[in-house]
């Protein structure tokens, strides 16, 4: 069976080789059953992530790694991945997604078409901001300022929230609208910033650690139910192998990443996060508790302690 991998990321970066890696172990296990392509940048497709969501639930493309914020429209709940502050360290946040919480998003996401599947969660990182020039040290000087943000509701409401200006540009124009000064802001895990040369147009970073992110692998239900049993066990094994061994490569490259763009002049700062949190102390936490549900939050309090 043949199918096609999107991602959005570039060739580059840190998901593309372990996607690539992953299909042809499958491809060489399966004697050329399960042929899954790699595209990276969505194979130079300009249209919305919404928009390929849908291609793959409707069987035009087979598979997609994306953002849990990036399946909201469909799936609300999945926003819960990037609820700012919620989580520690890369090891709560595995608890939790390949646990009780990452087993009712994906029950969720199934009853809206779309299969995601369970070891599939890709590392990104905890997001930080770069800024062409303001310096980041407290809450109150995220006031006013134009920031790029993805799609998704929580992003905007949190920025919003924090007094900045949410703007939405696409990834790939990222570094042009830095350039140009259409947004004095960007905020990404560093292993983004560096895939992206994010270093080229921004001169500060402010490790707000605000965020954690990470990209879903979904398939279409029906291609997935075609690869039959025996098959999706082959699937799955190597799929547990590859995402955990680029779950530990971008680990360690966010935090090497720190010393390599401090040495191209990137100043960093380690701003007052408590400043943050009060921000969203009360009506924001509560906000999403009501759009996420009791059952969702619970789950993720059992593990990530209490919040709000």
């Amino acid at each position: 069976m043949q199918g096609r991998q999107f991602h959005y990321q570039p060739v580059e970066s840190h998901v593309h080789p372990y996607l690539v890696e992953l299909w042809d172990a499958v491809r060489k296990e399966t004697d050329g059953r399960v042929d899954i392509s790699v595209h990276a940048n969505n194979d130079g497709l300009k249209i919305t992530h919404a928009e390929i969501i849908d291609r793959v639930k409707h069987g035009e493309i087979e598979f997609y790694a994306v953002m849990g914020s990036l399946l909201g429209d469909l799936s609300p709940v999945f926003e819960i991945q990037g609820l700012p502050f919620a989580y520690t360290s890369e090891a709560q946040v595995y608890a939790l997604m390949d646990g009780a919480l990452g087993d009712y998003l994906r029950a969720d996401l199934s009853a809206r078409g779309i299969y995601a599947l369970p070891f599939g969660l890709m590392e990104n990182g905890f997001r930080q901001i770069s800024t062409v020039d303001r310096q980041i040290n407290h809450a109150d000087d995220l006031a006013g300022l134009r920031i790029r943000v993805p799609e998704g509701r929580i992003f905007d409401d949190t920025f919003r929230s924090l007094g900045a200006i949410p703007t939405p540009v696409f990834v790939l124009d990222l570094h042009r609208a830095l350039a140009e000064r259409r947004v004095d802001a960007q905020e990404n895990p560093l292993a983004i910033t560096g895939s992206l040369k994010l270093d080229e147009v921004t001169r500060n970073i402010a490790l707000t650690s605000h965020m954690w992110s990470g990209f879903n692998l979904i398939a279409n239900p029906s291609f997935w139910n075609r690869i039959g049993a025996d098959l999706q066990a082959i699937v799955a094994r190597n799929l547990r192998k590859h995402v955990g061994r680029q779950r530990a490569h971008t680990a360690r490259l966010n935090l090497d990443l720190e010393r390599k763009l401090s040495q191209k002049g990137i100043h960093f700062t380690r701003p007052d996060t408590a400043t943050f949190r009060a921000r969203l102390a009360g009506d924001f936490y509560a906000r999403w508790k009501t759009q996420f549900g009791s059952e969702a939050w619970s789950l993720l309090e059992a593990g990530a302690g209490k919040l709000g």
